[in-house]
């Protein structure tokens, strides 16, 4: 059962603040063509029933954020909750929380993620409530936002046991190259996607602990919600939290309460 927040509906937010938007994500989502369709209107099959969509005008910007307002109606109907405690890898969630956007260096500088202070809203022990989101996803699908750049975790570690120096990926550099992999591609890189995403536990909770060591200044995070895949799923442990690792279709400034 998807659990859903009250929210302004669409007619209500007459601005909508993008600060990114999965144009591969947005491209999968194919209208099925009614038998007789009326005039600049599709139709999408889905298990829930059909749903009229309005045709997107093509390489139009209102064509597509009219196609990410259906495409979003569609995915409210099966998204949970991203602190549902039974999510799986694949599933559609819903999210609102204080994120940060920031990159790393190096290779992998065309990553972005978006991730959650730490130990946000805690008090005590940590609890099966307690869950933090972490996003990857492509820098190309930014809109007018500048992510903040760190250092990030060590991804490689020289072997002091050769006498050649040899260097060696990391734990967390293993979960960087991943991610970094499963961004939405390229077209020449689909095939690619498809594989199914590999990530070391500890090298995401390796990850998370170096964001957060990053995170010492002025607050940075803003409140942000939009709908988004999970990748993986990290189970508490020890004196840390659960953690949904997932792609985000569309990431928005939440609206401000009146």
């Amino acid at each position: 059962m998807a659990c859903h927040v009250t929210r302004p509906t669409e007619r209500e937010r007459t601005v909508r603040e993008i600060v990114y938007l999965s144009e591969g994500k947005l491209r999968q989502f194919v209208p099925e063509p009614r038998r007789v369709p009326r005039t600049g209107a599709l139709r999408v099959t889905t298990p829930l029933g059909g749903i009229d969509m309005d045709a997107p005008a093509a390489d139009t910007e209102q064509g597509q954020l009219r196609h990410l307002r259906e495409v979003s109606k569609h995915v409210e109907l099966m998204a949970d909750w991203y602190t549902q405690p039974d999510l799986r890898p694949g599933q559609w969630v819903q999210f609102e929380a204080p994120l940060r956007c920031v990159t790393l260096g190096g290779a992998h500088q065309d990553l972005v993620l978006f991730v959650d202070p730490a130990d946000r809203g805690r008090t005590g022990a940590v609890t099966d409530e307690d869950c933090r989101l972490l996003m990857h996803g492509s820098v190309r699908h930014l809109r007018g936002w500048t992510p903040m750049s760190v250092d990030g975790p060590a991804l490689e570690m020289e072997n002091s046991a050769s006498s050649l120096g040899t260097a060696f990926v990391t734990r967390a550099g293993q979960v960087v190259e991943a991610l970094t992999r499963h961004r939405d591609p390229l077209p020449l890189e689909q095939t690619a996607s498809r594989e199914a995403v590999r990530l070391h536990r500890r090298g995401v909770q390796e990850l998370l602990d170096a964001l957060d060591d990053e995170d010492d200044s002025i607050d940075m995070s803003a409140m942000m919600t939009g709908y988004a895949r999970v990748t993986g799923l990290l189970a508490s442990a020890g004196g840390t939290s659960r953690c949904v690792v997932a792609s985000p279709l569309v990431v928005e400034y939440a609206a401000a309460d009146l």
